[in-house]
């Protein structure tokens, strides 16, 4: 009931947009090369069978498959700004300081733990999926990330977020839907970031 409400609150506000916060505006994809999207989700692979162009690839979607690790043809991409790798078997990622244009990484059902350090690299990464992950809790160092805008953690392990929200103000979305916080912290967090569109 809680949810539902305060869903249609924000809706009503116009400011749950949320289902449409991570899409990528439709132009974006009518001046893309051939070659600059790779979309091979739900193949059941683990390893690519393709080439990619690492000067033109922009974007690469790997979602529902078996891969354990971020493929290195993937992480030579240096132009990339949107990957997708829901519901693979990742527990970590590598180095992704090479992928300095990333906007974009969903993460969503994978094996994480922890939110992966790695994405400490991404300065300019605005939107972040990390929801259906057994991750227990959210660093410092990610609330300190002031590129974020939207922000998913549902179905996490989560209970609390970290004292300081400052750097998190700018966001225009943040999802903690289905996680055990108390009513007390939900309040604090909406407190502390009153002008960001949150679902818990």
């Amino acid at each position: 009931m809680f949810f539902r409400r305060h869903t249609a609150i924000l809706a009503g506000a116009g400011l749950l947009a949320l289902a449409g916060c991570f899409n990528e505006p439709e132009p974006a994809y009518k001046t893309r090369p051939e070659g600059a999207e790779i979309r091979l989700q739900d193949r059941g692979i683990s390893s690519l069978d393709v080439k990619l162009d690492p000067a033109i690839v922009v974007y690469v979607n790997l979602d529902r498959n078996e891969f354990r690790e971020v493929p290195q043809e993937v992480l030579a991409c240096t132009k990339l700004k949107w990957l997708r790798l829901n519901g693979n078997r990742l527990e970590s990622l590598p180095d992704l300081g090479g992928l300095k244009d990333l906007r974009r990484i969903y993460l969503k059902n994978n094996k994480f733990a922890a939110v992966p350090e790695a994405l400490k690299a991404l300065d300019n990464l605005t939107d972040l999926e990390l929801s259906g992950n057994p991750i227990t809790e959210v660093p410092g160092w990610l609330t300190e990330m002031k590129s974020l805008k939207n922000v998913s953690l549902n179905r996490t392990r989560i209970e609390k977020l970290p004292d300081d929200l400052s750097g998190w103000r700018g966001l225009t979305s943040l999802q903690l839907g289905d996680l055990r916080i108390p009513a007390e912290e939900m309040a604090r967090i909406r407190q502390a970031l009153p002008e960001v569109a949150i679902v818990f």
